[in-house]
């Protein structure tokens, strides 16, 4: 196994020659590590089965299976599918991640790892953006940090819940009473410690976050979400402020990322072309939150 970091993009690295069935617990240890070090990676040449996406998933730690059962795969629940296929309208559910966000922030146990296998790539327009928000925090001014540490941020998924074929003629307010009873808003620590890198991570994203809140229950003023949101890039509409990378991928690549540093949005083609990946979510073996400063 070979891992090259990419060469002139603010993160990522490229791996080569990994195979999960003849990787040993020494090659997944070292598959995790350089994981939290570059953030996200690309595994080349990948031909796997969805019982042995899901292997891979289980060898890096303990599988997170979505809540919703309409993205699972009619085979393999703990895959999630996002696109359909061509003629196909069970398997999958089109244009998700539409959207700046940490996979499950608005649940109360998020997990550490993500990995999508795409299986239909688009001709055009493929890829993924990614923040990294423990460098956004970082560059922050002193006294946003300041006022920043030690605060709680309010996560939901009411902003952007897809409607459910379930929901079709049900009165818009009936669906609305479901997500809040289903998925109550979650308080977060606004910063936290990343129990392996040790930087200060920034747990904020545009699709799930709500407003900042002190220990006390006081809300902070909502000209500082909108601040935060501004100067980490995820109100750039264009895409060209400097925090975002685009990971482009191709057939047989399988993409990893910390899903504690990094927020992602997936690029999609205006124009309706074929596409379609495999998601699974894993805990990996740390807590997700640390307590920063």
């Amino acid at each position: 196994m070979k891992t090259e970091p990419n060469s002139g993009s603010l993160m990522g690295a490229t791996v080569s020659g990994f195979e999960l069935a003849g990787a040993s617990d020494a090659d997944l240890a070292e598959l995790k590590a350089s994981l939290y070090r570059h953030r996200l990676l690309v595994l080349k040449e990948q031909h796997l089965e969805p019982k042995e996406f899901v292997a891979l998933g289980r060898a890096l730690g303990t599988i997170e299976v979505y809540y919703e059962p309409m993205y699972h795969h009619p085979e393999h629940p703990e895959i999630f599918v996002s696109g359909t296929k061509p003629g196909d309208s069970t398997e999958g559910v089109p244009q998700t991640g539409k959207f700046w966000h940490a996979d499950y922030s608005f649940m109360s146990n998020p997990f550490g790892i993500t990995m999508t296998y795409p299986q239909i790539v688009p001709k055009t327009n493929r890829g993924t953006f990614y923040i990294d928000m423990a460098k956004v925090f970082a560059e922050l001014p002193d006294r946003l940090k300041d006022r920043l540490r030690g605060t709680l941020v309010e996560h939901s998924p009411r902003r952007y819940f897809k409607i459910r074929p379930t929901d079709v003629y049900r009165p818009i307010h009936e669906v609305q009473a479901e997500i809040e009873q289903v998925t109550p808003p979650v308080f977060h620590p606004t910063v936290f410690t990343h129990p392996v890198t040790g930087e200060e991570i920034l747990y904020v994203s545009e699709a799930a976050s709500f407003g900042f809140v002190e220990p006390d229950g006081t809300r902070l003023p909502p000209e500082i979400l909108q601040e935060v949101l501004e100067r980490s890039g995820q109100l750039d509409t264009g895409f060209t402020d400097p925090h975002i990378h685009l990971q482009s991928f191709t057939e047989g690549d399988l993409l990893l990322w910390d899903n504690r540093a990094l927020v992602h949005r997936a690029l999609h083609n205006p124009r309706p072309e074929p596409a379609q990946s495999y998601r699974v979510t894993v805990h990996d073996d740390f807590p997700f939150f640390g307590v920063a400063g």
